[in-house]
């Protein structure tokens, strides 16, 4: 059977609602054909396999051992199809927008500003994804994707969306110049060609408080007031602004660069989709007034 063809898929289909109902004439009836079409592809099937897979039984059939060991094939074959077909129907829901997005921006930025946007678009069921190898426009169902750096694709529209900052903050109130307080980082940073001298040079002096491997616990960290925390600015965005952190002004930061987003450049799947675009373009400019009047606290702050 190995080296054989395939059997017909209707074959499989008959065979499947027969076992499952243990009943030529019930499996006839839940497929609309009839008792005899069904007898029939059976018994194609049992030729193509070489082995009796049903016997009789009383007015019904059962599994002989090979039928058994088939039927468990072809229903976890079955049941990946289902599976498969229901996801194809939920993609095609024209409320849903799939976006892209780097997990600590996801977190930190965007996911504060999603009931902004359902208030935008009350029809919108975003799917948000942190996969960040999904980063291809309609290939993998990416509408919308947030990245490090321009996708530089054929037929993908691109632009600048956020700018991004390392940063030391921690909990207001909290003494910057107190000697005994500890550095929360990033195991990554520490080894880093560009951000490790950079902490060096301008976070030597304090001590290792914990080190980890998941910016998103960092921030937690320094949420709890367990030292001060170098983090992406676009991470700790929602905390900064509603005054659980601030940015400790008597440390410098360093650039992270440029986050850009991605739609197609003709007509998008749905017109909901260059909406959804539109408004978190509007969403990155007004944050942009924002962060300049923070950092122009933060400096007045500095030097007093």
């Amino acid at each position: 059977m190995s080296n054989a063809r395939l059997p017909s898929f209707k074959f499989l289909i008959g065979f499947e609602a027969a076992a499952r109902l243990g009943n030529y004439s019930r499996a006839a009836e839940e497929l609309c054909v009839s008792q005899s079409a069904v007898s029939h592809q059976i018994s194609q099937l049992e030729q193509q396999v070489g082995q009796p897979l049903f016997r009789r039984k009383g007015r019904g059939v059962e599994l002989t051992v090979a039928g058994s060991l088939l039927l468990d094939s072809v229903s976890k074959s079955l049941e990946q199809i289902r599976n498969g077909l229901s996801r194809i129907e939920t993609y095609m829901d024209d409320r849903l927008v799939t976006l892209v997005c780097p997990a600590p921006i996801a977190s930190g930025w965007l996911q504060p500003r999603i009931d902004q946007l359902l208030q935008a678009h009350p029809d919108l069921c975003p799917i948000i994804s942190v996969d960040e190898s999904a980063r291809f426009i309609d290939e993998l169902d990416v509408d919308i994707a947030i990245t490090r750096e321009p996708l530089r694709q054929e037929g993908v529209f691109e632009v600048p969306l956020l700018t991004d900052e390392l940063v030391a903050v921690g909990p207001p109130g909290q003494q910057q110049d107190n000697p005994g307080i500890g550095l929360l980082c990033l195991e990554d940073d520490l080894t880093s060609e560009r951000i490790g001298p950079f902490i060096r040079a301008h976070f030597g002096s304090l001590r290792k408080a914990a080190i980890y491997d998941d910016s998103r616990l960092l921030l937690d960290a320094a949420l709890r007031g367990r030292g001060i925390a170098l983090v992406s600015r676009l991470l700790a965005d929602d905390a900064l602004r509603t005054g659980r952190l601030q940015q400790l002004p008597a440390y410098p930061g360093l650039p992270l660069g440029t986050l850009w987003i991605s739609r197609t450049e003709g007509p998008s799947r749905l017109p909901l989709v260059r909406d959804v675009f539109d408004s978190l373009l509007q969403f990155s400019r007004l944050d942009d007034q924002n962060m300049s009047n923070i950092d122009q606290s933060v400096q007045k702050t500095s030097i007093v």
